[in-house]
């Protein structure tokens, strides 16, 4: 059955080709919700707020993630988990990055308009 529920933001992908904006914006939700003490280390929150963030985090997972993790409990053991499966895309991110700055040309470009939209969206 489809989930009916209107999710916040877009779910991460078994892949994790969008994890570092899917965790972003995890964080902001749950800072939102008052409920971002149950990602931090040696934390006192109550089990309520643990379970609430559970619940919300698990809603913004794929169906494969979520039964790959289904033992998982704890928000902030979940988040180091997917954390290091998923975390090195930042330096694969960094070197594409990188090489497509080095390689920007404005001739290559039709406008200036064009060429400022590759420069940002290359430097964010």
């Amino acid at each position: 059955m489809a989930n009916l529920t209107k999710l916040d933001f877009i779910t991460l992908d078994i892949t994790g080709n969008n994890y570092l904006t899917w965790v972003v914006d995890v964080k902001i939700h749950l800072e939102a919700r008052n409920l971002k003490e149950t990602i931090k280390k040696e934390n006192n929150a109550f089990s309520q707020d643990r379970a609430n963030s559970m619940i919300f985090i698990r809603r913004h997972l794929d169906e494969g993630l979520k039964s790959e993790y289904l033992t998982v409990e704890d928000p902030l053991t979940l988040l180091n988990a997917l954390g290091n499966k998923y975390n090195h895309q930042k330096t694969v991110i960094l070197l594409m990055a990188r090489y497509e700055w080095t390689h920007l040309k404005i001739q290559d470009f039709k406008s200036v308009a064009e060429y400022n939209s590759a420069m940002f969206r290359i430097s964010s």
